[in-house]
């Protein structure tokens, strides 16, 4: 039997307010999560979405419970470099063009310029940002700068890709163009995803599999499967079965812990 990519046991996250009483954001979280799955971690603001994925990123530690990637610990593997994380905000540089926001964690890794230059290339190339190569970021869309964002993680070349709901800033149009964009980097890198979001269309439009946290404390609730047949196509946003798993999901909000 197969170790799963990303394992949770019982996780549960504890805070102390200023004055010192508990706030519970995470409570008894368990789950496990395949190589090469896209998981979407969905809930209204506050549920603890981004605090699970610290934890699993090891920017947080559970107060409670554990996190095993690929059977070592979050620590272990982030020393590997098995994580690549895109934020809300693509956090570029401006005073760097785009090659040199994306060459930024090469060479903080110290490898060869050529090593680099070749990286650099083949991300931009998979993200359609070869021509805008030498652009600013104020020269950028929104939906550009995420992409540059997106290259950046994937030059280190991780087996995690960690997405904090990076495109919740966008128009609909350009996040749905981005959609796909994300849907065809997925498909031609095989990494594993867990992508934060607060939009249910969202979710079942990318994901293998949708974790449903419940409001403040967050807790599992459900784990939907998403039968959309791939790759995804706009088409289907507008079908009776899109629907159906939206409604689905939505009425897990109302259900107890699985």
């Amino acid at each position: 039997m197969s170790t799963a990519e990303i394992s949770a046991k019982n996780v549960g996250m504890v805070y102390r307010d200023r004055k010192g009483q508990e706030i519970t954001a995470l409570q008894d979280v368990s789950f496990d999560i395949e190589k090469g799955e896209f998981i979407s971690l969905l809930g209204p603001s506050g549920c603890g979405k981004t605090t699970l994925l610290r934890i699993i990123a090891d920017l947080l530690a559970p107060t409670s419970g554990e996190i095993s990637i690929g059977g070592e610990t979050p620590a272990q593997a982030r020393k590997k470099l098995k994580y690549g994380m895109v934020f809300q905000s693509p956090v570029l540089y401006d005073w760097r063009t785009v090659r040199e926001n994306v060459r930024l964690p090469l060479q903080i890794m110290h490898l060869s310029r050529a090593e680099q230059e070749s990286r650099i290339s083949e991300m931009l190339e998979l993200v359609g940002l070869t021509s805008f190569a030498n652009h600013y970021p104020k020269q950028l869309s929104g939906g550009m700068q995420q992409r540059v964002g997106i290259a950046r993680a994937l030059a280190i070349q991780p087996d995690i890709l960690l997405m904090d709901e990076p495109f919740s800033a966008l128009d609909e149009f350009t996040k749905e163009k981005l959609h796909n964009d994300l849907l065809h980097i997925w498909r031609k890198t095989n990494k594993t995803i867990v992508f934060v979001t607060h939009s249910i269309a969202e979710a079942v439009y990318l994901s293998d599999r949708v974790f449903v946290l419940s409001p403040h404390p967050g807790r599992l609730t459900a784990i939907e499967p998403i039968t959309l047949t791939r790759p995804r196509t706009d088409s289907m946003r507008n079908s009776e079965q899109f629907f159906e798993l939206v409604g689905r999901i939505r009425n897990d909000f109302e259900g107890g812990s699985i």
